[in-house]
């Protein structure tokens, strides 16, 4: 069984990311994939300074031992300021080649305005850099204010039916490049 971790990289309370990456969790768990989802917003990490141990922050080991142990990732990030979150990017610099190479990698970002690459780029460079595959199918929101109905279903089906082709594409790459059945 391919396992999948989750990370959403907001702080806010009603995270449009968030909910993008919980739906995209339902849709690769409906393909037969395990999920957990790490809420960056019920975790304490600290800035990176560069070190490779962080003894007074458990949720680092946590993080870095989850995403380890996966075969794939899917990253949901706000885009502010024409790239990702600050918050995903710690959580993306609090760990190295050991935990993220020879993963498959998702990607998800949500805006508040028009819809754009910007942060979704950002990660492609991120992700080489540690040696991980990315999916060619991402997913930008734009205007997520008005993309998700008040019990967080999508309102757009053809975004719908892209978080299907995501989903399918995460499950099946993570399995060929893990060769996990």
């Amino acid at each position: 069984m391919v396992k999948i971790v989750g990370i959403g990289g907001s702080l806010r309370p009603a995270s449009q990311s968030q909910q993008a990456l919980n739906l995209a969790a339902e849709r690769v768990q409906a393909l037969g994939a395990s999920v957990e989802i790490l809420d960056l917003r019920q975790m304490q990490l600290p800035f990176c300074n560069g070190e490779k141990e962080y003894p007074g922050f458990p949720d680092v080991e946590r993080l870095q031992k989850a995403v380890a142990e996966a075969d794939g990732i899917i990253l949901a990030t706000p885009e502010y300021h024409g790239s990702l979150s600050g918050v995903m990017k710690n959580a993306l610099d609090l760990m190295s080649f050991d935990q993220m190479s020879d993963k498959v990698v998702g990607l998800i970002s949500v805006l508040g305005g028009q819809v754009n690459s910007n942060a979704l780029n950002d990660l492609r460079l991120i992700m080489r850099w540690v040696h991980a595959w990315v999916i060619p199918e991402q997913i930008a929101i734009g205007q997520a204010w008005k993309a998700f109905s008040p019990d967080g279903k999508l309102l757009d089906e053809k975004l719908s039916q892209r978080f299907d082709e995501f989903a399918q594409s995460l499950v099946e790459n993570t399995q060929k490049l893990r060769n996990v059945a």
